[in-house]
């Protein structure tokens, strides 16, 4: 995954980001809505082709931050589905 900022004001940020899957970004979007201090979080695929997607956030702190943030948060979500799954599945 490679992410690119593409615009900055000190309440919004725009990012493009490829070589990823739109699902892993609506992780992040679902978390970043979780935070109170969010008014948008917008995903997009900018093209089927390019395998491109943008992001757009708009936040009352710095928009970066809360990115951050969002990202950690859904890593440690995933890990810890990972750690239930294992836990209950056998390989044989």
């Amino acid at each position: 995954m490679n992410a690119q900022v593409i615009s900055s004001k000190p309440k919004e940020i725009n990012l493009s980001i490829t070589e990823t899957d739109i699902g892993i970004l609506y992780i992040i979007q679902h978390e970043l809505l979780k935070a109170s201090n969010i008014g948008f979080v917008g995903v997009i695929v900018k093209h089927p082709l390019t395998n491109e997607c943008w992001m757009r956030v708009s936040s009352s702190s710095k928009p970066l931050v809360e990115v951050k943030k969002a990202t950690e948060s859904a890593i440690k979500m995933a890990d810890e589905f990972k750690q239930l799954f294992n836990s209950k599945i056998k390989v044989s």
